[in-house]
């Protein structure tokens, strides 16, 4: 019976090279976003809580609002508009 986990089939795109390995920098944990900032969610795998699931990776998403310690971001996902809630460490401001 195969597994059906939150995390299945995560191998490689959650892995990190051998030089990103090790602890996470404070500024990507203190990083504060305002109502309205446009983001990419990018998944930090040694950072477990707060993790959105994986078909958001690499998405970009607009901050409305804060919940506790994380974010509230609505992801586009096909048609739909999809609301999510993230820490930030999994998050990465967007620049053109």
């Amino acid at each position: 019976m195969k597994s059906k986990g939150y995390r299945r089939r995560t191998r490689s795109l959650l892995r990190k090279k051998p030089r990103e390995r090790g602890k996470l920098g404070l500024s990507k944990i203190l990083r504060e976003y305002n109502p309205g900032d446009r983001v990419v969610v990018k998944i930090e795998s040694s950072v477990h809580r707060g993790m959105p699931h994986r078909r958001f990776h690499g998405k970009i998403g607009i901050i409305k609002g804060k919940r506790g310690q994380a974010y509230v971001v609505d992801v586009t996902q096909g048609k739909r508009v999809k609301e999510i809630i993230i820490r930030s460490e999994h998050l990465e401001s967007f620049t053109t």
